[in-house]
């Protein structure tokens, strides 16, 4: 009676967390999903298999990514984790579990190191075997666990060695140190040290890895021993799940950086274009940073708000429309997405091409090969389209839109009607020249120039003008923007500018007398640390 009393507990138990960790992703860090699945490229074809399953670890990474390729749906994403929460907890242990969710906080950790503990644990519980019998069985189990879930396979050996006797279950750890000594000896010559022995490939930046990242496997290896040890379920269950639920909620509140995943969101919604969202939160918190300038500033061009309400919103100074180019691979893409909308078409191919570079565990992101697909296809260079889009047609989610898409390769009159790409053709410079993001301020006005009908191009033109302090610019520029912006009476913005400027920032309230008084603030002390160095 006691056991079913705690089997329905648990299963009752594992319901709500699976409720909680479905509704944690889902409604308030879906933004989180975006981010990963952004990052990768899953193709349904047996050469993206085996390229993965070659070494160490790639079938665990391969069923990462597999699960990732869903989050482009975000119900499914978030259903899948919670389902992947739950069977990690019946197998691992909740407390694991809950280090896990708190893990996840960092977004650079790939869901294959989850996959790998799995493997490890399941395999080890499905060997029951013992004694010689036993070991003789793991002389076949060790290496494949070592390939299908890599440096973690060190989990199944441990566990392994608790299991047998101590008197020949020392060899198991000798003999998988020896299997990845061989593997690094004539399988992955190109990998280092590291990447064989530690779990980096689990890692998008393999540099530091997070001390969770080694707590877990630790922590998974103790419960087991506890459960071996306490045959009873009555207590252990449930003091597990308390456990678990305190550092679930530290870690939901604590592991999860706030500035951080804001900046995400942001990208986020950017990407998805829901600029009303993006305002509506950057009034009630924003991060001081280019990035979320650059985001905010987009959004609102796109509501056709940015010369009203520039200056009510935190400016970075000179990077607050555009960011000038960092090899990473997160702060180029608002800059990438507003030169696709400003019709600066050669530099959003360069940034989203500069970005995909730079993932550095070497994976293809789909949302920047869709857009660099599209920017070949507006510049006319359909051949190398198509091999992008033959790249697309492979995957689940964008297969459709690359079929679609290579239906118009080299329809001119197809592309130059449709309503984004066309579009984009008449915004686009017509002539070549060397970008200098130097002069950002003569780039948007040459490419308002080229066609008098980009208001968007216009409003960063004297935008960027303002934010370098080129007061006389833009001056000389207003009437031109008064006759072409569109605008019945002069924006609120502009207003507040020309009146800081003819007073020399004498205007009290004025956000834009506020911007310059900040900027100047902060060039003092810049040229202060720099006198001090």
């Amino acid at each position: 009676m006691n056991q079913v009393k705690v089997k329905y507990l648990g299963n009752g138990l594992s319901l709500l967390v699976g409720i909680g960790v479905f509704l944690f992703w889902y409604v308030w860090y879906p933004h989180a999903l975006s981010y990963q699945e952004q990052y990768q490229l899953f193709l349904w074809t047996g050469d993206y298999f085996m390229e993965r399953v070659s070494v160490p670890g790639g079938f665990a990474e391969w069923l990462g990514e597999f699960i990732v390729q869903f989050y482009y749906v975000e119900w499914l994403g978030a259903l899948l984790l919670a389902l992947l929460f739950v069977g990690f907890g019946w197998l691992a242990g909740w407390i694991p579990a809950a280090l896990l969710l708190w893990l996840l906080g960092d977004p650079s950790v790939l869901l294959g190191y989850a996959m790998a503990v799995m493997i490890a644990v399941g395999v080890n519980r499905m060997n029951r075997l013992s004694g010689r019998t036993g070991l003789l069985a793991d002389m076949a189990l060790v290496p494949l666990v070592y390939w299908l879930a890599g440096s973690l396979a060190w989990i199944y050996v441990v566990m392994r060695w608790l299991k047998l006797h101590k008197a020949v279950g020392w060899l198991l750890p000798l003999y998988l140190l020896v299997l990845q000594l061989l593997a690094y000896r004539f399988l992955l010559p190109q990998w280092t040290h590291e990447m064989v022995f530690l779990p980096e490939q689990y890692y998008r930046i393999p540099m530091m890895l997070p001390a969770l990242m080694w707590i877990i496997p630790v922590v998974v290896i103790i419960v087991f021993v506890v459960q071996s040890l306490i045959k009873s379920v009555r207590w252990h269950m449930p003091v597990q799940f308390v456990v678990a639920l305190v550092l679930g909620y530290i870690g939901m509140t604590s592991g999860y950086d706030k500035d951080m995943f804001e900046l995400i969101r942001q990208d986020y919604l950017v990407r998805n274009e829901r600029w009303d969202e993006i305002v509506k939160r950057a009034q009630e918190y924003q991060v001081k940073t280019p990035f979320s300038s650059v985001c905010v500033n987009l959004a609102l061009s796109q509501k056709h708000q940015l010369a009203d309400r520039m200056f009510d919103f935190y400016q970075s100074g000179a990077d607050a429309l555009i960011m000038p180019r960092i090899r990473d691979l997160t702060s180029m893409l608002p800059s990438a997405e507003t030169f696709w909308r400003l019709g600066m078409v050669n530099s959003a191919l360069r940034y989203f091409f500069d970005t995909q570079e730079s993932i550095l565990n070497g994976r293809t992101s789909g949302r920047c090969t869709k857009r660099i697909a599209e920017c070949m296809v507006v510049n006319g260079h359909y051949k190398t389209a198509k091999k992008q889009l033959h790249l697309l047609k492979r995957s689940l989610y964008y297969h459709d839109w690359a079929v679609e898409t290579e239906a118009l390769l080299a329809n001119e009159d197809a592309i130059n009607r449709h309503p984004i790409y066309g579009k984009l053709r008449r915004l686009r410079y017509q002539d070549d020249f060397l970008y200098s993001h130097l002069e950002l301020y003569k780039m948007f006005g040459i490419l308002f120039m080229n066609n008098n009908k980009n208001t968007m191009a216009l409003e960063y033109f004297m935008g960027q003008m303002l934010l370098e302090g080129q007061m006389q610019g833009f001056m000389q520029y207003m009437p031109m923007a008064e006759k072409y912006s569109g605008y019945r009476t002069m924006p609120i913005g502009y207003q507040d500018a020309m009146l800081c400027i003819r007073k020399q920032g004498a205007v009290s309230g004025s956000p834009y007398a506020s911007y310059v008084k900040r900027m100047m603030e902060e060039r003092k002390k810049d040229e202060s640390n720099d006198e001090a160095h």
